[in-house]
């Protein structure tokens, strides 16, 4: 089996949809006529990844074998490293390489969490991810985060979405929209908040140390992602788990942040590797005693990718992050996947488990 075709486009989900809030895929044939399906970060639309893999990636994988796809990866890395490792190069590899292990499973005819060594678990909790925080009101809030308690989520994390060059905008305001979902939920239902970047070191103290009264279980992001020592030094102050790594997009850099002090890690799997890079980070985490918990707000083929690795972790320790829903970016697939009593459940089917709706990718790809 050889790679024949390198397919690379964007999905506009609706016709009022700017650039930037379409989808990045990447389907990879081989010559005997199997094909696997991969998805891009989707930062402004995932334009630059696209452009990479057309370009730059798509020519040098025209014959190679498919099933050497961590060889590949770390080849294209390094050829390409001028492009800049961190970003667009990373979310390119990390499409590619799921379209590989998708490719992977259908021609071994596995599922790709087999493939990983088996499963821990395939009915798997989620916690709802709530966006645009920043901009509700109190009660907008709490109207969205009852929206989602509808689902069963096993957990809920606020996020705030703010602009982050504009830190410690309302702390005030911040600490009273976590009072107002603490109450709404009881004292002991799971909560998260995602600061998004947006605060200072000291804003961070303050904030965090509500968050402890209140019995959150994390805080995610709550400084710049660039500063490191920062983050480990307010991880290590703070009682509350202190997680981060959304922003960090290959294993040197997760280890950057172990030796800071942080003690979650959250990696995307369409941001850094895909399946391949997900799995180097478990190891790591699991060798450092840290907490993996993937970052993952794609909901059909980055969802199913993360949660094939998710199963094959050993300790996990936290649901996996199920993102704002939107239906009609199931627009384009046949067999999206939906949880059911709060669940997911992996497919037992080759690859990662979703197939392609031919005429819906033909009316709405770009």
């Amino acid at each position: 089996m050889r790679i024949d075709k390198v397919e690379s486009f964007q999905i506009q989900w609706s016709p009022e949809d700017m650039p930037g809030t379409r989808s990045a895929y990447v389907r990879i044939h081989a010559d005997d006529g199997l094909t696997g399906i991969g998805e891009a970060s989707p930062m402004e639309g995932g334009r630059a990844s696209l452009d990479m893999i057309a370009n730059d990636i798509a020519p040098a994988l025209i014959g190679a074998d498919p099933l050497d796809h961590a060889v590949l990866q770390d080849k294209l890395l390094h050829r390409l490293m001028k492009l800049g490792p961190d970003g667009a190069l990373t979310g390119a590899l990390a499409a590619i390489d799921i379209a590989l292990w998708d490719l992977k499973g259908k021609s071994l005819a596995t599922p790709v969490y087999k493939l990983l060594g088996g499963a821990w678990r395939t009915a798997i909790p989620f916690y709802a991810s709530i966006g645009g925080n920043g901009r509700r009101t109190v009660d907008e809030v709490c109207r969205v985060v009852e929206q989602r308690l509808r689902d069963n989520p096993a957990a809920i994390k606020i996020r705030m979405d703010g602009d982050r060059t504009t830190p410690d905008r309302d702390i005030s305001g911040d600490i009273e929209k976590v009072r107002a979902v603490r109450r709404l939920v009881g004292d002991s239902f799971p909560l998260a908040f995602d600061a998004n970047n947006g605060f200072s070191y000291g804003g961070a103290v303050r904030l965090g140390r509500v968050l402890e009264e209140l019995n959150y279980q994390w805080f995610e992001e709550p400084l710049q992602h660039y500063h490191v020592r920062e983050l480990g030094a307010l991880a290590q102050k703070l009682d509350i788990t202190v997680s981060a790594g959304e922003q960090t997009y290959t294993t040197a850099g997760i280890a950057d942040l172990i030796n800071a002090g942080v003690r979650m890690v959250q990696p995307d799997i369409v941001k850094m590797g895909g399946i391949t890079g997900l799995m180097r980070c478990a190891a790591l985490c699991e060798a450092h005693g840290v907490e993996l918990v993937p970052h993952q707000t794609q909901p059909v083929v980055g969802h199913l990718a993360n949660m094939h690795v998710c199963a094959a972790q050993a300790q996990a320790t936290k649901p996996c992050e199920f993102n704002d829903p939107s239906a009609r970016r199931h627009a384009i697939f046949a067999n999206p996947p939906r949880p059911v009593d709060g669940l997911f459940h992996l497919p037992n089917v080759p690859g990662i488990g979703v197939d392609l709706l031919e005429a819906e990718v033909t009316r709405l790809r770009v």
